[in-house]
This record gives structure tokens, sequence and C-alpha cells, in this order.
């Protein structure tokens, strides 16, 4: 570093301290990047690579970005999940000696991001923090830092969980401590699109003591104050507007893990990752944006509490009936402006004027909002509308001081108005009018001295001036005129009031603009004091919002309100997948019932590809998820249990991340169901064991249905297009066959999409070949392979087959499909499928070689379901080199 420039070395100097970082290091108007930042940068943001000399011969790799709109170039480094430190002068240039001191003045990371396109209006920007204890739990605290909301909540020895909850939340940074397991945070980061931060501090600060105040147990505290610490380091100044930590457990709302919540694509696509075409987009009406992250929090986290939900759907039921009022609270609505983030923008010291100005104006709404929700006849609302404090001092305060039409910047004036402040008024006062007071005040030295030539003027050198004539000098009054210029002709006086209004004119307009900075500071500073009375007022009107969003899709897409009951039953008449119902128009939507009681624990649904199965599936998953987060349900009549948890297993994917091929993804979904649900969860089942042999996949189905039937007893829907299995409904008392009907017409398949009971009588797969105009030829070869097949296994086609190994006719595997019983809980057996013949199977006696024998050992010791794709075939080649000898 010796070789270096002075300001190169203090650039190092800083640099040292931010290694994760791209420093945006002033100097002058510009930020410049240096050595391996600026070949990065360069990159990212396709700016342009130059060099400078640092001190020896080296040239030092360089770029930069203009001050005024660098922060367009953060937040593309942000969205990429890259840091960014900014260092900026500290001391005043024309008093330093030597180089000016730099320090970093902000760290800005994607989880601290406060404004800008990179924070979503109708989102929440989450930054969490996980700690593992020693004995093997979990804490999780997370906080969006533009709105000061803090949770915090203790999960179990399971990583799955902690990721679901992550996942969950939409986190776009973690802090951990350089202890946490590297295979974690490459689990997370695999997965997830995430930025890992480290912080060892757990100390509690004084300042963050209140917010921890509710918060029992350590393990919370510190990994709470583990996330303070990071953002206080970070940030660099006091977070006011942070808000006590709320505690919560997870068994607290419906659970809906990261895969369930994707296959019902509850807030995004699964083929886009969009919000078009999810539940989020068909429901979104609300009209403010913390309404918007409302929303979206209830979608993720439903009621399971009945008197909570019973409370969403009574306001709900009232705002339906009172249309007009509810118009009404829809137009004030639009009027209010993010509260919960202009409130993290005054604590945090970078809300501008016209940001005041929106708080004013949702301040405004208030008042008229909580007059018409007092017009609703409803105990709830009443509770709402009491809950609604407009800040009348703050909005006074803001009507008397702030310009309604003020410039962006806060340094260039304008801002405040006038009558606010007298020193300012006087300032502005001079500013404005400082000719006509020197015309005014030419006039009136005219009259008192009978000088008719006598001016009054300005130049740059000497400022202001009286000038007279040699002749007329004996006219002034001795010692009220101070001598300051000697012309040939003329003399230039100034006097007491003319040099008071001299420094009043020069220095007005640079002494109104700080005094208007100070002034404006100090309106923050005094708002500051509101900040936890306006966060709860954005969470009373968030909440309105979202319910008035739930009454008017309800109307609109005629919901009905459900009932719940306590015996367990679901009684769904005319139920509609309501996304799909919006996007296909719902004159062409085919209703469809469902009824599931304690005779009908499982329904086993048959029927042929594209003829709804998955969509009926997925409708009555979402009418259980709409019915306890507070909303009506698409429906003619609906008769619900509270589920605590929903759990599906649908559609074809892998996970090449992991090395986890299609199939193993589907065992794992499906054993995260069969391990953590109760009787009281719903589980979708969607083609379960399509992802190897035939009947592999068939006994696997059967077992996870004879399994989820004696020994969980949640309401189960299992579609399949195995129709052996449909001989269960004869074996489990409480399984129902249902179809989705279709019929045939001159060689064609007609879709009728209505769920009927009893099994369906094929699969109509060629048909659907058919209508994706696969060639003629192949369509014809299928249909004499069908035939052909038909031929051989006659039985497997016939619906009264009374056992699954009976009917497999020429399978050259042995199943053993014996139903599990219900009686012995404490063991299910795991049956192999046999690697060798018949003969073998029925007990005939093989020799084998010393070799085959270690070939053998080796292939019951290995552990498949660990084992990726590659894994697997390196082992495979390894014994099939020792068989060869």
């Amino acid at each position: 570093m010796a070789g270096y420039t002075p300001m190169i070395q203090q650039y190092l100097q800083v640099k040292a301290d931010y290694q994760d970082a791209f420093l945006f290091f002033r100097l002058g108007d510009f930020y410049e990047l240096f050595f391996e930042d600026a070949i990065k940068a360069s990159q990212e943001l396709e700016i342009t690579l130059t060099a400078r000399g640092g001190g020896g011969e080296e040239r030092i790799p360089m770029c930069g970005v203009p001050y005024h709109s660098a922060a367009s170039y953060i937040e593309q480094l942000i969205e990429r999940g890259f840091k960014v430190a900014i260092c900026e002068q500290v001391e005043d240039p024309k008093h330093a000696k030597g180089v000016v001191r730099r320090e970093v003045v902000q760290l800005i990371t994607p989880g601290t991001m406060m404004e800008g396109k990179g924070l979503s209006e109708k989102e929440n920007n989450y930054i969490a923090s996980i700690n593992h204890f020693t004995d093997e739990t979990f804490a999780l605290a997370y906080a969006d830092l533009s709105t000061g909301e803090m949770r915090a909540t203790v999960l179990n020895n399971d990583f799955n969980e902690v990721f679901n909850e992550i996942s969950l939340i939409g986190a776009k940074e973690i802090v951990v401590s350089s202890s946490f397991k590297e295979e974690w945070k490459k689990f997370i980061c695999e997965r997830l699109v995430m930025t890992i931060s480290n912080e060892e501090d757990e100390e509690i600060r004084s300042e963050y003591q209140p917010l921890l105040s509710d918060i029992d147990g350590i393990k919370l505290q510190s990994t709470s104050a583990r996330l303070f610490n990071y953002l206080h380091r970070t940030q660099k100044r006091s977070l006011e507007h942070l808000q006590p930590v709320k505690t919560y457990k997870i068994y607290q709302y419906m659970k809906i893990d990261y895969y369930s919540k994707r296959n019902l694509e509850l807030t995004e696509t699964i083929r886009s990752k969009g919000k078009k075409g999810s539940l989020l987009w068909l429901l979104d009406e609300t009209r403010t944006a913390m309404g918007g992250r409302l929303l979206k929090q209830w979608i993720d986290r439903p009621l399971i509490d009945p008197s909570a939900i019973k409370a969403r759907h009574d306001l709900v039921e009232t705002l339906i009936k009172a249309f007009f009022e509810r118009q009404e609270i829809r137009e004030k609505l639009k009027e209010v402006y993010d509260l919960e983030r202009l409130a993290g923008r005054v604590a945090f010291g970078n809300v501008n004027a016209r940001d005041l100005v929106q708080l004013k104006k949702s301040l405004q709404q208030i008042p008229l909002i909580r007059e018409i929700v007092e017009r609703l006849d409803s105990e709830e609302a009443t509770k709402l509308a009491q809950q609604m404090d407009s800040s009348e001092e703050v909005t006074d305060l803001l009507e008397r001081a702030i310009e309604d039409n003020p410039p962006i910047s806060i340094k260039e004036g304008n801002i405040i108005k006038d009558g606010y402040n007298e020193e300012l008024d006087t300032y502005r006062d001079a500013s404005r009018n400082g000719k006509t007071w020197i015309a005014q005040l030419e006039r009136e030295e005219r009259e008192k001295t009978g000088i008719k030539s006598l001016k009054v003027g300005y130049n740059r050198v000497f400022g202001y001036f009286i000038e007279v004539t040699r002749a007329n000098l004996h006219l002034l009054e001795e010692g009220r005129y101070e001598r300051k210029q000697t012309l040939s002709n003329a003399e230039r006086f100034i006097t007491p009031e003319l040099k008071e209004k001299e420094a009043l004119i020069l220095q007005a307009e640079e002494k109104s603009m700080d005094l208007e900075y100070d002034l404006f500071t100090g309106i923050r500073e005094h708002i500051k004091e509101y900040i936890p009375e306006l966060q709860a007022l954005a969470k009373t009107v968030s909440k309105l919002d979202v319910l008035q969003c739930f009454a008017t899709i309800s109307e609109e897409r005629s919901f009905i309100r459900p009932n719940f009951s306590n015996e367990r039953v679901m009684v769904i008449k005319d139920g509609r997948h309501p996304v799909v119902e919006k996007v296909m128009n719902v004159d062409h939507y085919v209703p469809n019932d469902c009824v599931m009681n304690k005779e009908r624990e499982v329904l086993l649904i048959t029927g042929p590809n594209m003829s709804g199965k998955s969509t009926y599936m997925r409708q009555i998953a979402l009418t259980a998820i709409l019915a306890q987060i507070g909303c009506f349900v698409p429906a003619s009549e609906a008769v619900l249990p509270i589920f605590d948890q929903v759990f599906t297993r649908i559609g074809a994917a892998d996970d090449l991340v992991s090395g986890q091929s299609t199939f193993m993804v589907e065992m794992l979904e499906a054993k995260n169901a069969i391990a953590n649900a109760t009787k009281n969860s719903l589980i979708l089942f969607d083609e379960i064991g399509r992802g190897t042999s035939t009947y592999d996949g068939m006994a696997l189905a059967q077992a996870i249905i004879e399994y989820i039937h004696h020994f969980i007893g949640a309401k189960t829907l299992f579609s399949t297009h195995y129709h052996e299995l449909t001989v269960l409904e004869k074996e489990l008392d409480n399984l129902k066959n249902v179809h989705v009907s279709a019929m045939e017409q001159n060689g064609k398949v007609v879709f009728l999409h209505k769920i009927k009971d009893g099994p369906t009588d094929k699969s109509y797969g060629i048909h659907v070949a058919k209508l994706a105009q696969l060639p003629g030829e192949l369509i014809t070869r299928a249909n004499e392979i069908l035939a052909s097949l038909e031929k051989q296994d006659p039985k497997r086609h016939q619906e009264e087959s009374p056992d699954l190994v009976q009917n497999v006719g020429q399978a050259e595997e042995t199943i053993t499909t014996k139903p599990i019983e219900a009686t012995d809980h404490s063991m299910i057996e795991e049956e192999q499928l046999s690697f060798f013949s018949e003969e073998q199977a029925k007990g005939k006696t093989q020799t084998f070689t010393a070799k085959e024998k270690k070939v053998l050992d080796k292939v019951r010791d290995l552990d498949i379901l660990d084992m990726t794709p590659m894994d697997a075939m390196n082992v495979l080649y390894e014994l099939h080199k020792k068989i060869k000898g």
C-alpha cells in the first residue's frame, strides 16, 4: 500500500472493511470504483472501464457513475444480489489537511432497500436472521426495514421447516453467524434468490431493548438482537421506526409448505413465476400498497382460529350488503398513500417534501373513511372505526408548513410555506422585494436630503451604495453616512439601514435555503414522535382495504359465505376453481360438487387426461384457503372443516440442483405429507407413482392410500390412472371412487368435466394424443398396440378384479399387495421387488461365487434414497466392473 497515492491508500483502507460489497467512493461529482470492483461493476452495469495512475507504474482499473444518477446503478446491483457501500466525504474540503476524510455512511443490501424500483409496492422486503442452538432447535427473526415490521418464532430441529418459513416470507437476505453450516447456506442459495450475510454480535443494544420487551426466551432475543445489530451496523443511523418484535408459532396458522404453495399457485404461477394467473392476482382489488402487502400475508398464513375467521367473514358480509358505502371507501382509499413506508422514510431520514405532502393527503382522508365505516351496521366495523386515529396534529403541521407542490430536493428551497416562520419570511421578502425596497430607499433619501441626483446603486465588488455628487455633499447629514468609495466627481456612502438590508438581500437566498432545510428537518423530527400512531393507523387501513377487496371480489364473482363444521364434514355444492373460472369466462366453467365425511375420507379420482382432475383437486384446496383467510368462496353452498395443513403432490418436476429425479421429488413430497399430516389436514396427491414402472408405481400408490386411510385419516383427494386401484373401495371403508366423466362420439373424446361417483371405464390416452395432433400413422399404430396388450392381459381392464396381484397377468415382477393392516401401528415392513427369477423367489437354492456375494452385499448396503442419479450410475459402473472380473 505504501507505493500508492494517499487517495488510493484511503480507498484501500475503507475497502478492507467491505470486502463483500462494491465500494462507491465519492470523488467530486462522481462515485468511483477501483481495482476488482471496477472490473466487475463495468461488466454488470455495462459502463466504460478505464484506468488511472495510483502512485506507481501500475495503472489501476477504474470506472464511475455520476452522483446525481447513482441510484439507478445501485438498484441494478442490489437486484442482482450484490451489496453496495456508499463512501462519502465527511469533512469540509476547505478545512481538510491533506486528503479529505471519507467514511462509509450506509451499506445497501437486498434486505435493506428503503426506496427505488427494486422495492416492490405491494410486497414486503424482508431480511431474516437464523440461529441454530445446541438443543437442535432453530430461531428465526425477520424484519421489513421499509415498514418497520418485525416478527420472530422458534422452530424444531428440521431445516426444511426453516427453509419453508424463509421461502414463505420471501426473504431477500439472511443474516447468520460464521458457524452456520455451509450445507444449509448452500441449500438456501440453490433454491432461492438469496444473499447470505454474517453478523456475530448478539448483544442487545440499549436502544433496542424496548423492542424486545414482550419476548421471553434467550433464543428469540439473541436472534432478534443479531438482526438489530446487522441493521444498525449497515445503516449507521437510528432506526426509530422499527416496531416491537411480535412472536408467533407456525401452528397458529394453516401450514402450507413451499411445494404446496407453488403447486397451488397462490402468489405466483409455476410457469412464468409471475403474479398473473395466481390466487393473489385474482383477489387483488386492494386500493393501497399496504393493503396489497397485507393481502399477500393473509394468503400465505390462513387462520385456524374460528372466532378470528368469523370476525373477517362478518365484516366482508357487512361490506357486501353496504354497496354504496363500500364504493365510497374504495374511492377514498385511492387517495391514501403508503403510510407504512412513509413513516419508515421519516424515521430513516430520507423523506422528502413530496413524501410529506403524500402523508398529509393520506391523513386528510382518514376522518372521511372513518365516518363511512361508522355508518356500517356492524360491531366489527365499529371496532375498526375506533382504531382510526387521523393524527390531526400531524395533518395540521403539514398543512401549515409544507408547500403543496414542492421540489424533490430538500436543499434547494421553496418547500416551506409563507407565514410558517418569521425569519424565513424576512429572507424571502428581502430576496423577492430587494429591488422594490432599493427604489423606495432612493426616493426616501432624495426627499430627506433634497438631492435630486442622489441614487442607490450596486456593484459586485462594493455591494449596495448611495452615490452623491461632490457638489451636493454638504447636504448630507453628518454622522449618518459612512464613506464606502471615492470617485472623481462623486462619493459613495452606505447607511446603517442600507448595510442591514444589503446583508439581508445578498445573503437572503443562501440563508433562505439553509433555514428551509433546518425547518424541514425540524418538522421531520417532530413527525417522528407520531410514528407508532401512524404505523397503527396503517395496519387498520390495510385491514379495511383487504376486507373491502374480499367483499368486492365475492360480489363480482358470486362467492358465498362458507359455514364451518366441527364434525370434519365437507360439502361443496357447485364449486369452481376461481382463477380458471376468471381466465376461461364464467359461462364456460363447469361447476362440481365435493362431499367428504366419515365414510368418504379418501376420494380416489379416475378419468382421462385433460378432463380436469387436477383442476378439481386444486379448487377444493383453494376453497379451503379462501375460507380461512376470511374471503367468501366460489360455490353455491359450502360447509367446511378447518384444516390445519394443506399438502399437495401435483405436477411433474425434477430438482436438478440437488440431483433428484422427478420420481424422487415426487416421493419426497409424498413423504413430507405422510410424515406431517394429521386427521385435520387436507392432502392432494395427483398421479402418485407415475415416475417409475407400472407395477412399482401401482404398488406405491396403493400402499400410500392404505397408509393414509389407516393411520392418518386426513381428507385426501387421490387422482390416478391406475384403474386397478378402484377395487380398493371394497377393501377400505372410508374410500370412495369418483371419476371425471367423458364420452366418445364418432371416434373422438368429449370431456364433460363433471365429477361423478364410481370409477371411470378407460383413460382415453390415445384420444388425447389425437387431440394433440400427433401423426395419424402413430395414432393408428398405438391403437394396434393397445388392442394387442388388452388381448394379452384382459383381466387388467376388468373393474371386477378382486385383488391387484391377481390381475397383473403376464407381469415378470411379483408384488405383494396385501393391504396394510391398521391393527399393527408399530411397524410397516418394506418389501423389495425380486431381482431374480420366479423360481428363485419361490425358494430354489442358488449358489454364488465369493465375488458375486461381495457385489450382493454392496447392493444390500446401498442407501438408494440418499443417492443422486450420478451417484447411482457410478456405483452401477463399479459393480458391473466387479462382476465382469
